[in-house]
């Protein structure tokens, strides 16, 4: 019953195997980030010369969690941690919106990849940063602030 399709992963495998030894075998992979929380700081465009311009602002996620002695009767101390994003939008239309609509505050959806790179710093130390690359935001209305 299972002999066949085991068979076949078999052989693919060994194909696999057989042909990333004469040339190079490109695999699918993924690098994807689902992102929801509120802005921390109005973004900035930053150019480096030679290079296409890029909007940067951060993004606060906040996870919360309760403990205690009774979680299923909502008794116990609730803890949260924020967790802050750095967002790097390079796409020309989307970095344009992202630096015109994009505020302190603003509650927003971000889609994107990360990023892990180096610089040095201005003291000439190295430094790792972890960046979203944006690919796509989504403006939610802010249900949250009080109507005036």
């Amino acid at each position: 019953m299972f002999r066949r399709p085991v068979l076949q992963v078999f052989h693919q495998f060994v194909r696999h195997e057989s042909e990333a030894s004469s040339s190079l075998v490109l695999e699918r992979s993924l690098n994807r980030v689902q992102l929801l929380g509120r802005v921390g700081q109005d973004p900035v465009m930053r150019q480096v010369e030679g290079k296409n311009p890029v909007t940067i602002f951060s993004l606060a996620t906040n996870e919360m969690w309760r403990s205690g002695e009774s979680e299923v009767h909502q008794m116990g101390d609730v803890s949260q941690k924020t967790t802050w994003h750095r967002i790097s939008v390079f796409r020309p239309g989307l970095r344009d919106v992202a630096y015109q609509y994009v505020k302190k505050g603003s509650r927003i959806y971000v889609e994107g990849k990360v990023d892990y790179g180096e610089y040095t710093d201005k003291n000439n130390v190295r430094r790792q940063a972890t960046t979203i690359i944006a690919d796509n935001i989504i403006f939610l209305s802010d249900q949250t602030k009080e109507k005036a």
